[in-house]
Protein backbone atom coordinates (compact mmCIF):
# COMPACT_ATOMS: atom_id res chain seq x y z
CA UNK A 1 0.00 0.00 0.00
CA UNK A 2 1.58 2.72 -1.21
CA UNK A 3 -0.42 5.51 0.35
CA UNK A 4 -1.64 3.28 3.46
CA UNK A 5 -5.01 4.05 2.22
CA UNK A 6 -5.73 -0.02 1.23
CA UNK A 7 -5.76 1.72 -2.72
CA UNK A 8 -2.48 -0.47 -3.35
CA UNK A 9 -1.63 -3.26 -6.17
CA UNK A 10 -3.94 -6.18 -5.83
CA UNK A 11 -3.06 -8.83 -4.02
CA UNK A 12 -1.64 -6.58 -1.57
CA UNK A 13 -4.34 -5.44 0.57
CA UNK A 14 -6.26 -6.59 3.71
CA UNK A 15 -7.41 -9.79 3.99
CA UNK A 16 -4.97 -11.37 1.56
CA UNK A 17 -2.41 -12.89 3.94
CA UNK A 18 -2.11 -16.49 5.32
CA UNK A 19 -3.51 -15.24 8.99
CA UNK A 20 -6.60 -14.96 8.29
CA UNK A 21 -9.48 -17.45 8.02
CA UNK A 22 -9.35 -21.16 9.74
CA UNK A 23 -5.66 -23.11 9.52
CA UNK A 24 -5.18 -26.48 8.63
CA UNK A 25 -5.60 -28.05 12.40
CA UNK A 26 -8.72 -26.23 12.56
CA UNK A 27 -10.74 -27.43 9.22
CA UNK A 28 -10.81 -31.13 10.07
CA UNK A 29 -13.07 -29.87 12.79
CA UNK A 30 -10.15 -29.95 15.94
CA UNK A 31 -9.95 -33.19 15.96
CA UNK A 32 -6.89 -32.91 17.69
CA UNK A 33 -3.23 -32.92 17.12
CA UNK A 34 -3.08 -36.65 16.14
CA UNK A 35 -6.14 -36.68 13.85
CA UNK A 36 -8.35 -37.52 16.58
CA UNK A 37 -8.79 -41.03 16.56
CA UNK A 38 -8.03 -43.78 19.49
CA UNK A 39 -8.14 -47.52 18.79
CA UNK A 40 -11.26 -47.87 20.61
CA UNK A 41 -11.86 -50.11 24.31
CA UNK A 42 -11.37 -53.25 22.61
CA UNK A 43 -7.95 -54.87 21.50
CA UNK A 44 -5.18 -56.55 22.98
CA UNK A 45 -1.78 -55.14 24.41
CA UNK A 46 1.38 -57.04 22.84
CA UNK A 47 5.11 -57.37 24.78
CA UNK A 48 7.03 -56.31 22.60
CA UNK A 49 10.04 -58.03 23.55
CA UNK A 50 8.50 -61.83 24.43
CA UNK A 51 4.84 -61.18 22.23
CA UNK A 52 2.84 -61.90 25.38
CA UNK A 53 -0.78 -60.46 25.03
CA UNK A 54 -3.07 -59.32 27.74
CA UNK A 55 -6.56 -57.99 27.11
CA UNK A 56 -6.55 -53.64 27.02
CA UNK A 57 -7.84 -52.39 30.15
CA UNK A 58 -10.11 -49.25 29.03
CA UNK A 59 -8.89 -45.79 30.22
CA UNK A 60 -5.31 -47.27 30.59
CA UNK A 61 -2.75 -46.83 27.62
CA UNK A 62 -0.49 -50.07 26.94
CA UNK A 63 2.63 -48.29 27.27
CA UNK A 64 1.81 -47.81 31.23
CA UNK A 65 1.08 -52.05 31.57
CA UNK A 66 4.50 -53.58 32.48
CA UNK A 67 4.43 -57.43 30.90
CA UNK A 68 3.55 -60.11 33.81
CA UNK A 69 6.54 -62.53 32.32
CA UNK A 70 9.49 -60.24 31.34
CA UNK A 71 8.21 -57.09 32.56
CA UNK A 72 8.80 -54.76 29.91
CA UNK A 73 5.95 -52.45 28.79
CA UNK A 74 3.40 -53.21 26.44
CA UNK A 75 2.43 -51.83 23.38
CA UNK A 76 -0.87 -51.66 21.64
CA UNK A 77 -2.03 -53.95 19.10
Amino acid sequence: MPRGDGTGPAGEGPGTGRGLGRGAGQARGGQGRMGGQGLGPGGDCVCPSCGTKVAHQPGTPCYNIQCPKCGAYMARE
